[in-house]
């Protein structure tokens, strides 16, 4: 009799420009979509490194991760169009949030964390899915692309 476990895919790199994002309590980045209909992977892990210029984070002292879906591969949530493009959320955004990584000190520091997809969406993966990043921290991100990383590893069950 075989056990299942989970076995990880490849870690993939997400596309996404977060270079120079601006603080907004609205405004953010969305990446281009994730195509899930290929592997089926049945939840991911979104890591998330984001690295802000130097000053004081202020406003809500975070960097919000949402997750946006589409059940026909076309057509997703508003204001959603599944490029790499900045975007303006609607308040409140019908957007599922993946994750919150607080910025708490001064200073052009790094902030890593690494989030589940699946739980957002009700414990399913969509058939496509990205991900949108609003920096609410009241200081700019860092205008170096290589300062930030965002990949995502997906998760397939196996026997063995």
């Amino acid at each position: 009799m075989a056990d299942i476990k989970q076995k990880f895919g490849t870690s993939t790199a997400v596309t996404i420009t977060l270079a120079s994002l601006a603080s907004s309590a609205t405004g953010g980045r969305e990446s281009t979509a994730i195509d899930n209909t290929t592997n089926l992977y049945l939840d991911a892990l979104v890591y998330c490194q984001i690295k802000l210029q130097a000053g004081s984070p202020g406003s809500d002292l975070s960097i919000y991760v949402y997750g946006y879906s589409s059940e026909d591969g076309t057509n997703y949530q508003d204001p959603v169009t599944g490029s790499d493009a900045a975007i303006t959320l609607k308040d409140p955004t019908n957007l599922r949030i993946i994750g919150v990584i607080p910025t708490p000190d001064s200073g052009g520091l790094t902030y890593k964390a690494v989030f589940q997809v699946a739980h957002a969406f009700g414990g399913q993966m969509p058939r496509k899915w990205g991900i949108v990043v609003r920096n609410y921290t009241n200081v700019t991100l860092s205008a170096t692309g290589g300062d930030h990383v965002i990949s995502y590893t997906g998760i397939h069950l196996q026997s063995v």
